[in-house]
């Protein structure tokens, strides 16, 4: 197939990384599905970008907006198939375990590790006709858990899992998996998961600021340098064109500043108790 017969579903395409690849992709040929959950969204997407973009209402969470959106693109691309679905719709949820509402930790892995799979299932048989390619987005925090970030961490985990079993289960059927695992990125996601942080503190109890304050404040801050300082959602789009222009992708990409990728290979492979002592030493622990 040319570019232009390839057909790509991008989750979670309203913002950051989602946002960056459905321009990019639109811009080099591509004939894109951009998943979004408002009519707002919608609307900018349609006034930004070319007619080969189309606005498709999904939210990974609601299984009937699932099945919807797959017989929409069902109808819409006919044999040709869907070349490519990149997972990307996902939320950050921080804060110390001890406190953390549970329904807050179900509503992050829901988001990102079921919603992931409900749209894979959904879109595979399309997947299949053009013998196409999954892209899920993980994280640096799929290689590494920080402290304040174990309900994000865990669905990264759980991805890169998914990832990989599904990878050798599909190697039968000519569809490729790849994981692309940003560092930090400047995107809203940060500014997100600080306000979530901020807004879920205040419900706690006196004594969790006590335990854990300063520490949290101090990830905080970090979070806000990486919004502004971390690696381009560009950056990582281009990535994602790549992947989808090779006839023969990686499994796994890691997408980061040089040190930002230093510090993640170091404390992937230093002893447990090392790691955590330098961890806490950047909180100022």
């Amino acid at each position: 197939m040319t570019v232009n017969e390839k057909n790509v579903l991008v989750t979670g395409a309203s913002s950051g990384i989602g946002w960056a690849s459905v321009k990019r992709l639109d811009e080099a040929g591509f004939q894109v599905f951009a998943g979004v959950r408002t009519e707002a969204d919608a609307a900018r997407l349609r006034a930004q970008l070319s007619d080969r973009v189309v606005a498709l209402p999904l939210d990974v969470c609601d299984e009937k907006t699932i099945e919807i959106a797959s017989t929409t693109v069902a109808e819409r691309i006919g044999a040709a198939g869907l070349y490519g679905l990149m997972n990307n719709a996902g939320i950050a949820v921080a804060g110390p375990l001890e406190y953390m509402p549970i329904r807050e930790v179900r509503r992050q892995l829901e988001t990102n590790v079921i919603g992931q799979l409900a749209v894979t299932q959904a879109f595979l048989p399309m997947l299949r006709q053009a013998r196409g390619r999954i892209i899920f987005i993980s994280s640096v925090g799929g290689r590494v858990a920080m402290p304040f970030l174990g309900p994000y961490a865990a669905s990264k985990f759980a991805i890169e899992a998914l990832a990989d079993s599904l990878r050798i289960e599909l190697s039968s059927s000519g569809i490729q998996v790849v994981l692309i695992e940003p560092g930090p990125v400047a995107t809203p996601i940060w500014q997100k998961s600080i306000a979530f942080g901020v807004q879920t503190m205040q419900g706690f109890p006196p004594e969790a600021d006590i335990r854990y304050g300063q520490r949290v404040r101090r990830l905080m801050r970090l979070a806000e340098n990486y919004g502004a300082t971390g690696v381009s959602a560009d950056r990582v789009a281009e990535i994602i064109l790549n992947v989808l222009r090779s006839n023969s992708p990686r499994a796994r990409y890691l997408v980061a500043t040089p040190a930002s990728a230093l510090v993640n290979r170091t404390l992937r492979w230093l002893p447990d108790r090392l790691r955590d002592w330098l961890v806490l030493r950047a909180l100022g622990a």
